[in-house]
């Protein structure tokens, strides 16, 4: 790893910069590193413009890659630049379900001995795309409900948002469509529907897709029935430990290409919340851009 573009978003205090600052000595024993803190799409853009063929670290969360990913995506640059990631956000699910190192130094060194991989990319109708997972429906309440509260109370405000949610969700209309074929029809209320790249959501907190990979080239699809009372709580608690496609209310299947329509759904794409919009289809890309992973990683194995 000759030469390194680190990206940076703009930090909320001495912790973060602090971290930052030991991956960038890290990655300097082995080549010239440049960091660039970007603070606006146009700084994402000055920064991919320079990039020359150098390897694109991105130091944050699944937010931070995502928003670098679809940037890439956009520019028709996805399938040749090669990605990092040093994970120093909230939830780091991304990184928890291909095996990189939750911690940043850990992170940094096995970047440098890593094995650069491509990955299938989740992309969307409206020029989005997905690294991670894709929710709707209470999972997205949810993470409505904890955004305020990440700040201060960080990967806890997942399960209190996931509370909140369950309360006051009663399900939705929705019709979803796998590949073409019917699994809800509108008549019976969906809880969520769930699109999965890679295996946890909310901080490792919930498995939503307990078998996904991002590199079969299909997508892990989770949709659930369960909107009693009761049942919510069950599929909540089952949801935790990834045993939620053993419950009679819970289709859980894969295929390339996944579409919902009906009742107004706010959209949870990586833990970046667009909406509410009463339509949606997304799609796998496969291997559509390359990640360094460590060697030991179970999707390099």
């Amino acid at each position: 790893m000759a030469a390194v573009l680190v990206l940076t978003n703009e930090l909320a205090g001495r912790t973060e910069a602090d971290a930052v600052q030991r991956v960038v000595d890290v990655l300097s024993t082995a080549g010239r590193v440049e960091r660039v803190t970007c603070s606006s799409a146009e700084d994402l853009d000055r920064a991919l413009d320079a990039r020359a063929g150098r390897t694109l670290v991105v130091v944050g969360g699944d937010g931070s890659l995502h928003t670098t990913v679809r940037r890439l995506w956009q520019r028709g640059e996805a399938a040749d630049c090669v990605c990092g990631l040093i994970p120093l956000g909230t939830g780091n699910d991304f990184a928890r379900g291909v095996g990189i190192p939750l911690d940043p130094q850990e992170a940094a060194h096995a970047l440098m001995t890593g094995v650069t991989t491509p990955l299938d990319l989740v992309v969307d109708d409206a020029d989005g795309v997905v690294v991670n997972a894709v929710h709707v429906g209470a999972g997205a309440e949810a993470a409505l409900a904890a955004r305020p509260l990440k700040p201060w109370l960080k990967i806890a405000a997942f399960p209190i948002g996931a509370f909140v949610a369950g309360l006051r969700a009663k399900g939705w209309r929705l019709r979803v469509h796998v590949d073409g074929h019917r699994v809800a029809s509108g008549r019976r209320p969906v809880l969520m529907v769930g699109v999965s790249n890679a295996p946890s959501i909310a901080g490792g907190t919930a498995t939503l897709g307990p078998a996904a990979s991002p590199v079969d080239g299909r997508l892990d699809v989770t949709v659930s029935f369960a909107t009693g009372p009761l049942a919510r709580v069950g599929y909540a608690l089952a949801l935790r430990r990834g045993a939620h496609p053993a419950r009679t209310d819970v289709h859980q299947l894969t295929g390339r290409e996944i579409a919902v329509t009906g009742d107004a759904f706010w959209v949870n794409a990586d833990g970046e919340l667009t909406g509410p919009v009463t339509a949606r289809t997304w799609r796998v890309a496969p291997a559509a851009w390359r990640l360094v992973l460590p060697a030991d990683s179970p999707t390099t194995a």
